[in-house]
């Protein structure tokens, strides 16, 4: 493992020939990122007047106190994400791997039962008990159980009702609604194919088409839109970009373009990630946009390209593990947005996945790792496709490809799933 060395590059004399520069002309976006300019350097200055050594630490046992606490009791705060209880499971569950922190049995136990609950009789999971079936909390609660990796936990996923629902939400242009007459979106597709390749449930149709519309989400920015026509976001453009890679069909993506638009979107004074064009940092995107890295790293080795490195991403990823580990920790355990935002599970999950990527490169057969910090700061890996740990989409995958893959549901003359009893 390589540690690096003390000199911190937002300590540097050169630092603040990255701020921004609004060339005279003044707006309200660039009033907002110079706020945001301003209060990094607060941080930055009261931490040179803290520390004699400037070695960024990661609050191990803050973060794990805040979410072992999260994981059996929530405030009234969160009420407003009852509709997203099983991400509030996956968020937490996969911090608590990132971090090497164990769940108590029972704890596992108890999550099992209650993703359990929120699986919808049609198939597939919802926000919670009694709510309709979703393809974002589905993909949540998948990913929750697999971080779980007992019998218990796969057994709770019915494989078949859940490729009826699947079946359900697929439109005839190969993309796929979010819930039963709901909206359409990238992050669906990304959805539907990451539960299935973990479940093994893909047939010969369910993804007919699915490259193709994705395909067209790719804009000429070069990042991936919500939908054809729409801007480049971070969030959609990982979502389509793992999407093609589940399906072997990232060689048909732009990638050039798509990668000088990612690598854009690291910012040069913060060294976080925006989502998009003209908008401000912000420490989920640690991961929606870094986390494309290796997925474009691989996809370019695979079409030969000989210029591409074999120790580093292409990014800085010590940039980006400077803003996370100065910038984006509460002190009482969490992390945030940005200075200034309040700490919450979504973003403790994604700046620890970003900064996992910052620290790991490669694969299993070829790994470098470049940790800033002490040794006590790395994390484990997370694999880029799935965001848990390899180890345990590997069980996963090993589990589920032991058991046949279901029968595709019949189709209505409406082109709907039929009524098939899989009960």
């Amino acid at each position: 493992m390589d540690t690096l060395a003390p000199h911190l590059r937002c300590f540097g004399e050169c630092h603040s020939q990255e701020l921004f520069k609004d060339d005279g002309i003044q707006t309200v976006t660039s009033d907002e990122q110079s706020k945001v300019e301003r209060s990094i350097q607060q941080v930055l200055n009261a931490y040179q007047q803290l520390h004699d050594t400037l070695q960024p630490t990661l609050q191990r046992e803050q973060h794990y106190q805040y979410l072992k606490k999260g994981l059996r009791h929530l405030s009234d705060a969160y009420e407003c994400l009852d509709a997203s209880r099983p991400w509030l499971c996956y968020w937490i569950l996969h911090s608590l791997e990132l971090l090497e922190e164990p769940v108590p049995v029972s704890i596992a136990s108890d999550v099992c039962d209650f993703l359990s609950r929120c699986q919808s009789p049609t198939g597939g999971f919802a926000g919670g008990p009694g709510q309709h079936a979703h393809l974002a909390p589905t993909y949540a609660a998948v990913n929750a159980l697999c971080i779980i990796g007992t019998d218990q936990a796969y057994n709770v996923i019915n494989r078949e009702k859940l490729l009826d629902f699947l079946f359900s939400v697929k439109q005839p242009d190969g993309s796929f609604v979010m819930h039963v007459g709901g909206e359409v979106d990238v992050r669906s597709a990304y959805c539907a194919a990451s539960v299935a390749s973990l479940t093994n449930i893909i047939t010969p149709t369910l993804f007919e088409g699915t490259h193709n519309w994705i395909l067209s989400c790719q804009n000429w920015e070069g990042g991936l839109g919500g939908v054809p026509g729409l801007e480049a976001h971070g969030g959609y453009t990982f979502c389509g970009t793992a999407a093609m890679v589940i399906l072997g069909k990232e060689h048909m993506l732009d990638l050039k373009s798509l990668l000088r638009w990612v690598t854009s979107k690291q910012m040069r004074f913060e060294g976080g990630f925006q989502g998009r064009c003209n908008k401000l940092v912000d420490g989920c995107y640690s991961f929606w946009q870094a986390g494309l890295l290796p997925l474009l790293h691989r996809a370019l080795f695979r079409e030969g390209d000989s210029t591409l490195s074999l120790t580093n991403w292409m990014f800085e990823q010590q940039a980006l593990q400077e803003y996370i580990l100065l910038c984006c920790q509460n002190p009482a355990g969490g992390l945030l947005d940005k200075p200034g935002k309040s700490r919450d599970f979504y973003h403790t999950c994604y700046c620890l996945s970003g900064l996992s990527v910052a620290q790991h490169f490669g694969n299993r057969d070829l790994h470098h790792e470049l940790v800033l910090g002490c040794e006590e700061n790395k994390l484990a890996p997370t694999h880029p496709v799935y965001n848990i740990c390899p180890e345990k989409v590997a069980q996963a995958i090993q589990h589920f490809h032991k058991l046949p893959v279901p029968e595709e549901p019949e189709l209505t003359a409406s082109g709907g799933t039929g009524a098939t009893d899989r009960s």
